[in-house]
């Protein structure tokens, strides 16, 4: 069985027992996380439920098992002979989370 959740503006397909790692949410390390926001479901026997945007009553268990940080993104802007030079730099964090049941 699997599914695929939206997370972050991002689309994620989890299993059971796998840790996937999405966006930060603001939950603590070791409680568990519900999502809700499921967008297909795939059984062990081939069926496919979809959902239109989300399928109805379907919920991912898990729970949070840490924090992360990605890596480290530099951004740089020039204007060539303008003289003008700008650096920034993006880390983003991310939480992993232990995917305990698919209930649909």
């Amino acid at each position: 069985m699997f599914a695929i959740i939206q997370s972050g503006g991002r689309q994620v397909k989890v299993t059971p027992g796998a840790v996937v790692t999405v966006d930060r949410v603001n939950v603590e390390p070791g409680q568990e996380v519900t999502v809700e926001q499921v967008l297909l479901v795939g059984t062990d026997g081939g069926d496919v439920l979809t959902g239109a945007p989300f399928v109805s009553g379907a919920r991912i268990i898990g729970t949070v098992e840490g924090e992360s940080r990605g890596p480290k993104i530099r951004v740089f802007k020039k204007k060539r002979r303008k003289g003008m030079r700008r650096t920034k730099g993006h880390r983003a964090t991310f939480t992993r989370i232990h995917i305990k049941d698919i209930l649909v």
